[in-house]
């Protein structure tokens, strides 16, 4: 299904060095420390050291449904850029990383569905998500949750 979707994204500011936030971000099974849909990460193959090509595992859950989806990281650029595609439903995940001046970084955390999104994700949303906007403003709350985790986890570092 060709269904692309409007690009998400949320931003915070972290007080510390794109190499700092970069040590934290760039080991995407650590995710559920900071996303509360993501409960469980697991790496495919040779083991947990994220790059680029990486396949991975995650279990997810909102309310009562939990799921597991596939991904693989696409880009992986140090200090910069963090990519991953799930499989299922043709997402791109993605952590983008600039200059905020003052040493400090600005974390962007984007959705892209530049491919649309797969026929079984559209019902799914639709069947038990609450629908298209729905879920895509869950998942914008999740998001701004989920850098707010992430910057305290840097700042606490």
């Amino acid at each position: 299904m060709q269904d692309v979707q409007p690009l998400l994204e949320q931003s915070v500011e972290i007080d510390a060095d794109r190499a700092a936030v970069w040590a934290v971000v760039s080991d995407v099974s650590r995710m559920p420390e900071w996303s509360s849909g993501v409960t469980g990460v697991r790496y495919k193959g040779d083991g947990p050291h994220p790059r680029l090509g990486s396949e991975f595992s995650n279990r997810n859950e909102l309310g009562e449904l939990v799921w597991v989806t596939h991904g693989e990281i696409t880009a992986f650029d140090a200090d910069e850029h963090l990519a991953w595609r799930i499989k299922e439903n043709w997402a791109i995940w993605s952590l983008h990383l600039t200059d905020a001046g003052d040493g400090r970084t600005r974390l962007t955390q984007r959705r892209e569905t530049p491919e649309g999104i797969s026929e079984l994700s559209h019902e799914l949303t639709d069947g038990f998500m609450g629908g298209q906007e729905q879920f895509q403003a869950q998942l914008l709350d999740s998001m701004a949750a989920t850098l707010a985790a992430i910057k305290a986890a840097v700042e606490g570092a």
